[in-house]
């Protein structure tokens, strides 16, 4: 079956079976490895993507309901060369201290940006509670998005 879809901003017809989760789809046959593989159950959020302007687990969307959908990856948020606000606001923080959190981190914080640029704190923490990282930068990582929000970006 072919699901025709769009990946940061890049039209895509996916030959796979509908119920192939997505964040299989990005990593195994399109090369988009910033989403990764953590639990398969939705628990920790290190698959999180944008879809339609809201964050999802890659691991739990299946590719063949996403016919005619935008998605979003940290891979379409910038580059090292020239990253994001977002993504430069995490280097300069040391958000990342093994990374494996941080795609999904980024995205689901841009997904709160893009819908409300300025969150406040309480509204950041919320937003931010689905996703987890075991190195312990939580603090970090809500240093980043705040200064993001409050116009402070680097």
């Amino acid at each position: 079956m072919t699901t025709r879809i769009s990946i940061n901003g890049k039209a895509h017809a996916l030959q796979a079976d509908p119920a192939t989760p997505l964040l299989y789809v990005l990593r195994n046959e399109l090369q988009l490895n910033g989403a990764k593989f953590g639990c398969g159950m939705g628990q920790c959020g290190a698959c999180t993507v944008i879809l339609d302007g809201k964050p999802v687990f890659s691991c739990l969307t299946p590719v063949g309901a996403l016919e005619g959908r935008a998605v979003r990856t940290v891979e379409g948020m910038g580059s090292a060369e020239h990253p994001g606000k977002l993504q430069a606001a995490f280097i300069k923080h040391q958000a990342a201290q093994c990374g494996y959190c941080i795609a999904g981190m980024l995205t689901r914080a841009q997904a709160l940006l893009d819908r409300n640029p300025h969150p406040t704190e309480q509204q950041i923490r919320a937003h931010m509670e689905p996703n987890l990282c075991r190195c312990g930068t939580h603090h970090r990582i809500l240093a980043a998005i705040g200064e993001v929000a409050r116009g402070e970006a680097p």
